[in-house]
């Protein structure tokens, strides 16, 4: 099927049109500049040598009068000169001109000295013998009296006043093409859509993995946009907008790409907050004009990211009488229930906050289908990872697989970096190739931050990180239900951390039991408690792990019933499912006395958490010296290590899993299965 009966057009027929153009003006502009200044100029003499120039002019044969005199008062209006002696004279600056054309001089002191047809003005005497002298002459030499403009053409007359007419007219088109442009004044109201044609579109299916459930429920969209007689006929109804709803850097704006690269339409893509502007209306006659565009392009695509921006739900955070956002929302609404739904115009937008959306968007009939594009499983990173190193020359040491799981909770776009990142590593070495040790390098830059190996720290402060993090290291270890310890270090990376402990699961986790959310919080009480065990104080480097296992153990109180306050959910509403950071929406639920009892509860849980890795630690008091020690001296140290230094010095039991029981430590050739977590975590002494 014929998508497009016309060729599109192209940006060079364009620019050869305003080249003509331009040229045409330049043309003008130029015909004029000369009309007005290429003209004759005009030689100043004295009213004796105008008389004398007058006197050696002769009349013609037939004694007719020639030649003629042009006399001008100070404001440059011609006048008789039969009537000059009635002019205040000795109050006007008047002049006398005559045409040089007119004489034929024979004083070569004035006459041939000057360029012939350059008219000659002198400033007329104010007594009455001077003038009677000049007059006399002209009138005995068949001079005629001047009656008019006649001696004046008419590019003479209005020449000057036609150039700076179109100098103003030039000008005038040039400034409203530039304030016609994108961000002005006068294009408010025009759609911000850049629209790519078919040509432009190189993306296919192909080129987006690890969201194989939502590529197939748009292939149905592509069917349609490829062959719509086949739905039509049986009465089917493609859906007017799809919604992809999905944390960010997952894929949806290439997903969008994908479904317009397939189907071979045009693609209109812009923002939600391209709709809003300052000025009222603005907004309204956007999304008109955008309809207007897709309609002539039909079919298309029309994308909208960041839906959020324009489709927030009304009534919420209106100051004043008016808000413009509502009403581009409106006119939004108004367009997608104008246009028919077989008219081959769908809508696809991408948000990460489809709780703030109004509901109106969501209703059958507009956006009545929503796509979930979540972060991907370990087979999906394994897919992403294959397409991003296509152009990647890799080491036979690299197994994408063994990439893939040490990046769980990695989006689309954290592996693109990561890969990138790998590839800036092993060129910056020297390498022929990229290895997995740049991989695992890479990983840590990710999640951790820039390495700083030029920090130079007081040797105080180096022994007391060391200890911080061999204290998250070793209850890591010694717990149950958390993740496996990949990597211990003591250099600076990121803003603030001074050190890090990075943990990585071996496999994907969708749920959390309440002994993996407490042995989590103990892990994160571990760095403070090893410091005051050995300096009998702490130090502001356990600021983020106070914060992260106070944000945890609210959770446990409010959001999952697992305190003696009950199976009750006291989170306020509003929050964002894919952007937990994002602030409530709406105030709280419960009363002041139920917040007491909140904060009451989750001290009372950080405590206990507290006193259970503080009896942990002190049992295995030289294991987590000699693990400090070890860190002082290597100052970075991997997982089997750990196991290795932690075993060597272990003479107390390990914890039985689901229990606070201990058991016999297994010899130290026997490892010992830990269960996963549901992510990877990276302490740091902040």
């Amino acid at each position: 099927m014929d998508n497009h009966d016309e060729p599109p057009r192209r940006s060079g027929d364009s620019r050869s049109n305003n080249s003509i153009l331009y040229i045409v003006v330049a043309i003008v502009v130029a015909f004029f500049i000369a009309i007005y200044f290429i003209r004759p100029s005009r030689d100043m003499i004295t009213p004796a040598q105008l008389v004398d120039l007058i006197d050696a002019h002769e009349p013609d044969a037939s004694g007719k009068p020639v030649g003629s005199l042009a006399i001008e008062n100070s404001k440059g209006k011609k006048i008789l000169y039969s009537n000059f002696r009635n002019a205040t004279v000795s109050k006007s600056m008047v002049s006398a001109t005559v045409d040089r054309e007119d004489l034929d001089a024979d004083n070569k002191d004035i006459a041939a000295s000057k360029q012939k047809g350059v008219p000659i003005v002198t400033y007329l005497p104010g007594d009455e013998q001077s003038l009677n002298e000049i007059t006399d002459a002209l009138k005995a030499h068949g001079f005629k009296d001047y009656s008019g403009d006649q001696g004046d053409g008419f590019l003479e007359i209005y020449g000057g006043l036609l150039f700076m007419t179109a100098l103003i007219v030039i000008l005038f088109y040039l400034m409203m093409r530039r304030l016609g442009g994108a961000g002005s004044a006068i294009a408010f109201g025009r759609s911000r859509g850049k629209m790519h044609m078919q040509d432009d579109l190189n993306i296919s299916f192909e080129d987006v993995a690890g969201i194989e459930e939502a590529v197939e429920e748009v292939k149905e969209i592509v069917d349609f946009l490829r062959s719509p007689d086949k739905y039509q006929e049986l009465g089917g109804r493609i859906p007017k907008g799809v919604l992809l709803v999905g944390p960010p850097g997952t894929g949806k704006t290439l997903l969008a790409k994908a479904i317009a690269g397939e189907a071979g339409v045009t693609f209109f893509s812009l923002s939600g907050s391209d709709f809003v502007e300052m000025f009222v209306g603005v907004g309204a006659a956007r999304v008109r004009d955008m309809f207007q565009q897709a309609a002539a392009k039909n079919p298309c695509i029309i994308f909208i990211d960041e839906l959020d921006a324009l489709g927030k739900t009304r009534g919420s955070g209106m100051v004043g009488g008016h808000d413009e956002r509502e009403q581009t929302l409106n006119a939004l609404l108004v367009e997608m229930d104008g246009f028919d739904s077989n008219s081959g115009i769908i809508i696809i937008a991408a948000t990460n906050r489809p709780e703030m959306l109004d509901p109106a968007l969501l209703r059958p009939g507009r956006f009545d289908r929503q796509v979930l594009v979540d972060r991907p499983d370990a087979a999906g990173r394994a897919d992403i990872l294959k397409v991003h190193v296509k152009s990647v020359k890799l080491d036979d040491s690299v197994d994408v697989k063994k990439v893939a799981s040490i990046t769980a909770g990695f989006a689309g776009a954290d592996l693109a970096n990561l890969v990138n990142e790998a590839a800036l590593l092993a060129a910056r070495k020297g390498k022929a190739a990229v290895t997995m040790e740049e991989f695992d390098e890479g990983v840590e830059r990710v999640t951790a931050g820039l390495e700083k190996k030029q920090r130079v720290m007081q040797e105080d402060e180096k022994n007391r990180v060391a200890y911080h993090e061999s204290g998250h290291a070793l209850v890591a270890y010694c717990l149950p239900n958390t993740d496996p310890v990949h990597k211990v270090s003591i250099i600076p990376r990121g803003l603030a951390a001074l050190g890090y402990t990075m943990q990585r699961p071996t496999e994907d986790r969708f749920l959390m039991t309440q002994g993996e959310l407490e042995s989590r919080i103990q892990v994160l009480l571990a760095g403070t408690v090893a410091e005051e065990m050995v300096y009998e104080e702490i130090s502001t480097g356990a600021s983020n792990d106070l914060e992260r296992a106070t944000e945890m153990a609210r959770g446990m109180v409010t959001d999952f019933g697992m305190s003696r306050l009950g199976r009750v959910n006291y989170r306020q509403s509003g929050r964002s499912a894919f952007i937990p950071e994002a602030p409530d929406e709406r105030s709280r639920t419960h009363s002041e006395e139920t917040t007491r009892e909140i904060d009451i509860e989750i001290k009372r849980i950080l405590d206990e958490m507290l006193q259970k890795t503080r009896a942990l630690l002190s049992d295995r008091r030289d294991a987590l010296i000699a693990l400090a020690e070890r860190l002082i001296e290597v100052e970075s140290i991997d997982g089997e290590e750990l196991r290795r230094v932690i075993e060597e010095h272990s003479h107390g039991p390990r914890i039985v899993p689901g229990t606070d029981s201990p058991k016999r430590a297994r010899p130290s050739g026997e490892a010992e299965k830990q269960d996963d977590g549901e992510s990877s975590a990276a302490e740091g002494a902040s």
